[in-house]
This record gives structure tokens, sequence and C-alpha cells, in this order.
């Protein structure tokens, strides 16, 4: 089974926030090159993460 996982493997709920935390983070990255975003983009990595692991069938 393929580990990639596309758009529609996401529910409307985490692709809102994946939205939100996308805006957030070109706000910020507007704000200036040593601006740090990290936290940001460990959030949208954990939404993939569940939802990686609700289409492979895990827990």
């Amino acid at each position: 089974m393929a580990d990639d996982i596309t758009f529609s493997d996401f529910t409307l709920g985490e692709k809102a926030r994946i939205a939100g935390l996308i805006a957030r983070a070109a706000k910020r990255g507007a704000a200036g090159p040593n601006v740090d975003i990290s936290d940001l983009k460990r959030r949208i990595e954990r939404i993939e993460n569940t939802a990686r692991r609700r289409k492979n069938g895990t827990q």
C-alpha cells in the first residue's frame, strides 16, 4: 500500500485547519527570512500523519 496521501484523504476539518496554518505561515514568512515557522510545520505534519494512519487503517 502506498504511503503517500492526497488531498482527498483529509477530512473537511483537516483541510480547513491546514489552510489556516498555511495562511499563518505565509503571514509570518512575509515578516522576514529570520522568522521561525517550525511550530506551524510540525502542526501540519501532525495532521498529515493522522490522515496517513487513517488511510492505512492503523491506529
